[in-house]
């Protein structure tokens, strides 16, 4: 019996339809007469999707005991000996209790697969293992049930269950999806539009790369060659001249006007790497069409054109951008040129733009890559081999003879020798005193420059000939493998730099050490000055006695107007101010980082010490009015004679001044604590408490029955400081009291997220636009309609000073059906709950 086929229904979110479709098609194959079961679905107490169960034959599920509680788990044995044609699995990501046959549920149907047994079953995207990262950032929840990707990749069908996220919050709120009660913390929480649109997203492209996988895959088994256009894919060939970013910016317009275009640049350089473009204009054009959302391929090739085609085949592309010619006239003798061959060869599927430019017709002009020097010592030994080693091969010579075949390679020897250490011109200077020698001693009549037989005069011309021929190709030789190591020398260097520049490094004395290491100075320094003529100073050093100008220093280098790089220790051969050049930009940029870090610290203090301050004068002139009154109010009553007060009514209004002075007492604790921050000589009191000890306090402020308290009791402790946390709450509350209507009372919860419990106040009033949501913290602002008497606009002010200040984040949403929603951030204690408590939930739901 062959392996089994696996069918997924992938969704972007919970409730979009998964299990209902894959029920659906449960049905459609019951009735062609396919045995088909239901060996896992859990329906969520949704009806729509319990009474998809009706007529389908369920296989009962295992239960297993874990910590007390019994959980119900897809009983594999009993599948397997059912052995139905298709079985339906449902959550594919889910994890198994312990105690089960496999830890996953995904292992369980690859049992069902490997006895041949066709699965059905559904996961969402955030359930990949690829995706955790983020989704835990669009959603800020980390999913620890995952699905390894490779499972889903092998399915044999993946299809995409989509909703757009209006819809989906509708069902949401029609209470198709949660119960009621989890409705307004799931659409103000998960089920955001946010965050629905980016799951969206995510499941899209995700089923798309997927697709253009299975295409790749079928294209390439039937060896299809022709360009299938199922989206534009533009190729634009790049020569690493100016004229790539006209190309690179048409390019990306073709795609734009094409749904789901792509850019990719690619420069195919030779082989040999003699010819080359400018690595910074090739740097420049990279960013540029990575800015652009396309991407940048370097590629090599003997036949330009042929390369390019050869790339424009492999990745399908419909579409090839080349620029105009820039040879000159005179230069269409060696051939068409690149664009006219391209387009000649490029067929009836692939389209060939010519893109005119400021370039065309100027020349090609490309660097070409000049060899290395070789050395002052190797040259001068070079010479000595090349006009004293044939001297002294002569001088040997007159002591034995050998015959002139002999001697002639004798020569011929030296001469390659000084090749090999001088290069060319010792070499050619050594065949032509060589031949010389030949004659003069060698070649009859001897001791003159004349030759009597025509047969020597041929050798000696064929010594010349393989001496110049062999001394050239062992220079070209030796100067290529110079180049070659200097040159990965070079890219080492470089690609160091481009690390440090990855990895965010802004140590500038570590970058300077490496200068000085690197080139074997002594010292190195990056001097600096505001303007043309004022002095010198020094950003930075190493090594001792750093030059203190750029004329006092063995070698320096230009960053700039007012920069430059200093070293002391020996001149640097002009080959090398590429390299250090490229350190210098690099140092500049790491001073650069430095300031600016320092600046934004610097920023970043001052505005800490602001909105304390801005917090400080909002809770002085706004919070101390209340207990102020009150007291005051207290006191004119008990002082007054115009009305004889009972012992109760003294006691009440004593108790007043009591209650009021002791707020007072602990508001000026806290606005003291404030002043202190502001000056940077204490820090929040910050400690682990539970919400329910200090929320309760808040609402002493408020009509009894105007607010509602629902602070869960397994919510994990809180790192904060009670006293600021009771006042933002208190605000909060204040707020929402003042603009709900008297028959809605004001909700405040808690939940916990993550790392993370939000308090969330909620009330029914008539909210607030998204333009607005912001200015509402702002200090002296209040919203619509609000009488004067009901506050100058700090409280909302106040409470998000207070909330940053212990570290968490305060932000207004709306409220579901109605109102406003203020969610108030803080860090979490506890860790998240483990599995029992999760699974447990799970099933509750």
């Amino acid at each position: 019996m062959g392996r089994g086929k696996l069918r997924i229904y992938l969704g972007a979110a919970p409730g979009v339809g998964k299990t209902y479709a894959m029920l659906s098609e449960a049905h459609r194959r019951v009735e062609r007469g396919t045995d088909c079961v239901v060996a896992f679905v859990e329906h969520h107490n949704r009806p729509r999707t319990e009474v998809m169960l009706h007529g389908l034959e369920q296989i009962p599920r295992k239960q297993l005991d874990y910590r007390g509680s019994v959980f119900t788990e897809m009983d594999v044995d009993a599948v397997l000996l059912r052995a139905p044609a298709v079985a339906l699995v449902d959550e594919l990501a889910h994890t198994n209790v312990p105690g089960s046959r496999n830890a996953k549920r995904w292992q369980d149907v690859e049992e069902l697969l490997a006895a041949g047994i066709d699965v059905v079953s559904t996961v969402n995207i955030q359930h990949l293992e690829s995706l955790g990262d983020v989704v835990e950032s669009i959603t800020g929840v980390r999913q620890r049930e995952t699905v390894p990707d490779e499972v889903v990749r092998r399915a044999d069908q993946i299809e995409l269950v989509d909703m757009s996220p209006q819809a989906l919050r509708r069902r949401m709120a029609h209470g198709n999806i949660y119960k009621s009660d989890k409705v307004d913390a799931a659409l103000s929480n998960y089920f955001r539009p946010g965050n629905l649109t980016a799951l969206r997203e995510l499941a899209l492209l995700w089923v798309a790369d997927r697709v253009d996988e299975y295409l790749t895959e079928y294209r390439s088994e039937h060896r299809v060659s022709k360009i299938w256009g199922s989206r534009e894919r533009i190729v634009v060939g790049l020569t690493g001249g100016p004229e790539g970013r006209t190309l690179i910016r048409r390019a990306a317009r073709l795609a734009e006007k094409g749904a789901g275009g792509e850019v990719m640049a690619v420069y195919i350089a030779r082989s040999d790497g003699l010819t080359s473009a400018s690595p910074k204009e090739l740097a420049v054009q990279r960013t540029l069409v990575e800015d652009l959302g396309g991407t940048f391929h370097h590629v090599i090739g003997e036949d330009i054109p042929v390369a390019l085609l050869d790339f424009a085949r492999g990745v399908n592309a419909t579409q090839i951008v080349l620029g105009s010619s820039r040879r000159k006239t005179w230069q269409y003798v060696f051939g068409p040129g690149v664009g006219a061959t391209v387009a000649r060869e490029s067929g009836p599927d692939l389209d060939v733009h010519i893109v005119t430019h400021g370039e065309v017709a100027k020349g090609r002009g490309l660097p070409v890559a000049r060899g290395a020097r070789l050395g002052r010592s190797r040259i001068i030994w070079g010479w000595l081999v090349g006009v004293g080693g044939p001297v002294v091969l002569a001088v040997l010579l007159n002591t034995v003879d050998l015959g002139l075949a002999n001697d002639m390679l004798l020569f011929l020897t030296v001469t390659v020798a000084a090749a090999l250490l001088g290069g060319l011109l010792p070499a050619l200077a050594s065949a032509a005193f060589g031949s010389l020698l030949l004659n003069y001693y060698y070649t009859p009549p001897l001791h003159r420059l004349t030759i009597a037989d025509p047969k020597n005069i041929v050798a000696i011309a064929i010594f010349v000939g393989v001496a110049v021929s062999v001394a050239s190709v062992v220079d070209l030789a030796a100067r290529r493998t110079h180049q070659a190591a200097r040159l990965r020398a070079e890219s080492e260097i470089l690609s160091f730099l481009a690390g440090s520049v990855l990895r965010g490094e802004t140590s500038l004395e570590a970058l300077l050490e490496r200068v000085r290491e690197t080139f074997g100075m002594e010292s190195v320094a990056l001097l600096e000055r505001a303007g043309d003529v004022d002095p010198w100073t020094c950003a930075g050093s190493v090594g001792p006695q750093s030059p203190k100008r750029p004329e006092d220093a063995d070698v320096d280098m230009p960053v700039g107007d007012h920069m430059a790089l200093a070293l002391s220790g020996r001149v640097l051969p002009a080959s090398d101010r590429r390299v250090l050049a490229a350190f210098a930009a690099q140092a500049a940029v790491v001073l650069d980082r430095q300031r600016l870090q320092h600046e934004a610290d610097q920023a970043k203090e001052l505005a800490e010490g602001n909105r304390i301050r801005t917090a400080l004068l909002a809770a002085v002139s706004h919070d101390l009015r209340t207990p102020l009154a009150a007291i005051k109010a207290a006191v004119s009553s008990l002082r007054s004679d115009d009305v004889a007060w009972s012992e109760e009514d003294q006691a009440e209004l004593l108790e007043a001044i009591e209650e009021g002075a002791d707020r007072l007492d602990h508001l000026v604790g806290n606005l003291l604590d404030m002043s202190r921050l502001q000056t940077g000589t204490v820090t929040p009191l910050i400690r682990e408490i539970d919400l329910d000890e200090v929320v309760p306090m808040a609402l002493g402020g408020v009509p009894e029955g105007s607010a509602e308290l629902d602070i869960p009791e397994t919510l994990p402790m809180v790192a904060v400081d009670p006293g600021l946390l009771e006042r933002a709450v208190a605000n909060l509350v204040e707020n929402a009291v003042k603009y709900s209507p008297t028959d809605e009372p004001v909700l405040v919860s808690a939940s916990a997220m993550a790392n993370r419990v939000e308090v969330r106040v909620v009330d029914r009033g008539p909210g607030v636009p998204d333009e607005a949501k912001d200015r509402i913290f702002a200090p002296f602002q209040r919203y619509g309609d609000a009488p004067r008497g009901a506050g100058v606009g700090l409280g909302l002010a106040v409470a998000r000073g207070f909330a940053e200040a212990m570290g968490g984040t305060l932000n207004a949403e709306d409220t579901p059906g109605g109102g406003l929603t203020m969610v108030l951030t803080v860090r979490a204690v506890d860790s998240l709950p483990d599995l029992a408590t999760a699974t447990a939930g799970r099933q509750a739901s």
